[in-house]
């Protein structure tokens, strides 16, 4: 946690403003969260509706991002970043924000296309946000849970990002600042699908982007978007990491998974598909 990224955070308890003494951070009340040694700080306030991922998952994260099969996305959002973020002006900037940010990797590279402006970024994950305290010399690592009431304050951020993570439209309104911009990826029905059958993944919500402009209605304007479509190819390994990473994880068994990798090519070509779409905070 840098001290240069407190003064956009707030309480989870109180909601008030906190300052950062010996690696504690503290709030006028008496509320303390203590700096872990890896870099991150937990604003947990109470339990969470859903379960963190595991130190496995984020290995495979880590692992499957490193390689580059997700960059495309990375760079397409950081082009989005430049295009759309609020030009620079005398005063606070406002901080770049990540929403379930994971290992940090999508909010390096948009942190580095902003050099005045502070990284904070926000998972559930407390092996997610030890390696996303490491992602960037100006990335600060939050433990929180983003359908909560998220530990900013009122217009803290020029730019939210939201990469295949939850979302609460309220409160993602509340930290951007009004000129701010709220960048989100989604995939599409066509993501991954040669996977879908073979590995027994979850399928894409086929009307994903109407839902989500449901849920933003009366909050944000879309104000731009684009539709990446890539072919990826995948060694075995890879698709084991892929799909160790995110949700199906959580219904897969491990031996089974490796029987029905192995029966695919290798490499085998895997469709990347997603949305990416900003938006302005309606005022």
């Amino acid at each position: 946690m840098r001290e240069e990224a407190v003064r956009y955070l707030r309480c989870p308890h109180c909601s008030d403003t906190m300052t950062m003494t010996g690696g504690t951070l503290r709030c006028p009340l008496g509320h303390s969260f203590d700096r872990a040694k890896q870099g991150y700080v937990n604003l947990l306030r109470g339990d969470v509706r859903f379960s963190a991922d595991t130190a496995g998952m984020v290995a495979d994260r880590a692992a499957f991002l490193a390689a580059g099969h997700y960059a495309p996305i990375a760079e397409s959002l950081a082009a989005l970043a430049r295009g759309t973020a609020p030009a620079p002006v005398s005063g606070d900037p406002g901080c770049v924000v990540d929403i379930g940010g994971g290992t940090g990797y999508y909010h390096a590279r948009v942190v580095s296309e902003f050099p005045d402006r502070e990284g904070v970024l926000l998972d559930i994950s407390k092996f997610a946000t030890r390696r996303a305290a490491r992602a960037h010399p100006r990335i600060s690592a939050i433990v929180a849970d983003a359908w909560d009431g998220l530990p900013f304050g009122d217009g803290a951020a020029s730019v939210v990002l939201n990469v295949f993570a939850p979302r609460n439209p309220v409160e993602l309104r509340r930290i951007l600042r009004p000129d701010g911009v709220l960048l989100v990826v989604t995939p599409r029905p066509d993501h991954l699908r040669e996977l879908v059958d073979a590995l027994g993944l979850m399928r894409v919500d086929e009307q994903k982007d109407e839902r989500l402009a449901e849920r933003f209605a009366g909050h944000f304007t879309e104000v731009a978007g684009e539709r990446l479509h890539h072919t990826m190819a995948l060694d075995h390994q890879a698709l084991t990491q892929l799909v160790g990473m995110g949700p199906n994880a959580w219904h897969q068994d491990g031996g089974r998974l490796a029987e029905r990798v192995s029966l695919l090519p290798d490499p085998c070509d895997v469709t990347l598909s997603v949305t990416l779409t900003a938006y302005r905070p309606m005022v």
